[in-house]
């Protein structure tokens, strides 16, 4: 029974791999969001009180800017939770059996019984 528990190692929680709290991942996109919607603030602004000081180009980008940013910030803050690839499964096709090379194994059956 020993040999056994020494082939199987116990599983091993990783502090780094847990994901990050919810209220902490809100918190991020909408200070993210808010900062987005700043800069767009910033260029709507500078687009009005410089389009006669600057070149009309450099005005028309600042409100091109001020148009698109916002559904950048709304794709950005909808985004949710970011999936980590590393991060292992929360369940285990080996422990759940009853798969496709459960039959071929000794002890399957075609019947599953």
């Amino acid at each position: 029974m020993s040999a056994r528990r020494r082939e199987t190692p116990a599983e091993v929680h990783r502090i780094t791999a847990a994901p990050e709290p919810l209220a902490e991942d809100q918190a991020r996109r909408q200070r993210r969001y808010l900062a987005q919607m700043g800069v767009r603030l910033v260029c709507f602004l500078l687009a009005i009180f410089t389009w006669s000081r600057i070149p009309v180009w450099m005005s028309v980008v600042l409100l091109v800017g001020a148009v698109v940013l916002p559904y950048v910030a709304v794709i950005f803050a909808n985004a949710g939770r970011e999936r980590r690839d590393d991060a292992p499964p929360f369940v285990d096709p080996r422990e759940i059996g009853g798969g496709p090379g459960d039959r071929d194994r000794p002890g399957g059956s075609e019947d599953g019984s």
